[in-house]
């Protein structure tokens, strides 16, 4: 796992020293991971668009990034027009396992996102999320 981030680098992708377990699928290289950051198995990152996770970032197993997805269409096709939006994990963020962070989306610096949840919207930096759709449950310090 330590020197997995080195692979990634060489591969062309932005990112700092951290720790990458076995089992991380990154899309594209459209992808900026900060300076000792945590991704657990398991995680999943659609890159259509860019996906920036700041430093010290911890990310529970399971976690699934997506940056694309579909309009909705008539009845013949209901997935219409493609599209993507970029997702920001501000610094020290936690993101539970089994998250999953939906096209367009700043976590802010510092926010904790509960096991489970589904981030629609923006979260504050320092405040605590879950839920499907994920909510802000309280502010932490």
């Amino acid at each position: 796992m330590g020197l997995r981030w080195r692979l990634y680098r060489l591969y062309g992708i932005d990112i700092d020293k951290s720790t990458i377990a076995a089992g991380v699928w990154i899309g594209s290289k459209k992808i900026s991971i900060g300076r000792g950051t945590f991704i657990n198995t398991g995680c999943m990152f659609s890159t259509h668009s860019r996906i920036t996770i700041g430093v010290d970032c911890d990310l529970g197993m399971r976690v699934l990034i997506f940056t694309g997805s579909h309009e909705i269409g008539g009845s013949e096709r209901r997935a219409g027009q493609f599209q993507s939006h970029p997702v920001t994990i501000g610094d020290g963020a936690w993101i539970g396992a089994n998250v999953s962070i939906l096209p367009g989306v700043t976590i802010g610096a510092g926010a904790v996102i509960a096991t489970g949840a589904v981030v629609a919207g923006d979260c504050d930096p320092n405040a605590i999320y879950g839920g499907v759709p994920a909510r802000k449950i309280r502010d932490i310090v």
